[in-house]
């Protein structure tokens, strides 16, 4: 779960600093919130330069606010952060727009949505007021070949805030917490005990860790998608169209290329009967070229077989 700070929702609209210092108290406040469940609310690096007050910008209106309500602001926005830019997805080419038209590259909302469809959960926290009360935020990414479509949660009171903290699973800050969590919640996928092992030593990413989760969570219900006589259900048949096939399919087989080239890297040992077992079907993770390798095809009378997190196996 990832929080970022909606800098659309600082648009000029307070009349006088005294409301600005109230709506920066209550978003201090669920900044305060989200870091004690520990996680962290993003914000842009250029967010001091949006227009608060009278076309004063944002860190120039701060420093009128008290001097420890000051600190604390500038503390985050100029050296604490984090700010999401540094780990951007979206370019400054992509096309995401508001269900009103309205265009939201480079901005949170944007970085919200390309983050959700890349299978993080990301959220948005805005200010209050501001035209953002609302929830979900439904934002369409339009690519060169075609358009997907993502809702977005967003919040502005802290008491909703507090509730979603308080149902949320703990936040995965390691791998080896991604590992216990996964086995623990995957009751449909048989994870290989070596199979976490490649990612010893690599630097931990939150958001990679996030989005290995997902691709856990979309095979766990891929393959309990059959019906009682063994075939693919609705569900099943969209999850396949969703993530299986198309440029930005989240899961796909490996080249022949890459089959011949790596057809020993690509074959690990079976979980349950050591014997070998080829699995060039994987799912990808883009944030840190990470992958996912498990067993293939998946059936209704077999299980489906985790058998490799890590590092990119057929790098040329």
């Amino acid at each position: 779960m990832e929080f970022l700070f909606n800098d659309l929702s600082l648009m000029g609209q307070f009349l006088d600093i005294a409301t600005l210092e109230k709506a920066m108290g209550r978003l201090m406040g669920m900044r305060e919130a989200i870091r004690g469940s520990g996680r962290e609310l993003y914000c842009h690096r250029d967010i001091g330069n949006a227009s608060v007050v009278d076309d004063v910008v944002f860190s120039k209106a701060v420093q009128r606010l008290l001097p420890d309500k000051k600190r604390a602001v500038m503390q985050w926005i100029t050296r604490q952060g984090p700010f999401w830019d540094d780990e951007r997805g979206h370019g400054p080419d992509e096309w995401l727009e508001c269900y009103d038209g309205k265009v939201v590259t480079d901005s949170a909302v944007g970085e919200a949505a390309y983050r959700s469809l890349e299978g993080n959960c990301c959220h948005l926290v805005s200010l209050e007021p501001s035209s953002w009360e609302y929830t979900p935020i439904t934002v369409t990414w339009r690519p060169d070949n075609g358009e997907r479509t993502v809702d977005i949660t967003n919040y502005w009171k802290k008491k909703t805030l507090d509730e979603a903290l308080q149902k949320a699973s703990p936040p995965i800050n390691s791998w080896e917490e991604l590992e216990r969590q996964s086995k623990k919640r995957f009751a449909h996928l048989r994870f290989s005990k070596s199979g976490f092992h490649s990612l010893r030593g690599q630097p931990f990413v939150d958001s990679a860790a996030h989005q290995i989760h997902e691709r856990f969570r979309v095979l766990d219900t891929f393959r309990n998608s059959f019906d009682e006589h063994g075939q693919r259900t609705q569900k099943g048949h969209e999850i396949y169209q969703e993530h299986f096939t198309g440029d930005r399919a989240w899961f796909s087989d490996s080249s022949d290329d890459e089959k011949h080239r790596f057809g020993k890297e690509l074959t690990f040992s079976h979980p349950t009967t050591d014997t070998p077992l080829f699995c060039p079907w994987h799912g990808k993770v883009r944030t840190s070229e990470l992958r996912v390798h498990f067993s293939w095809p998946v059936r209704a009378d077999e299980p489906l077989y985790i058998v490799y997190v890590g590092p990119k196996i057929t790098k040329r």
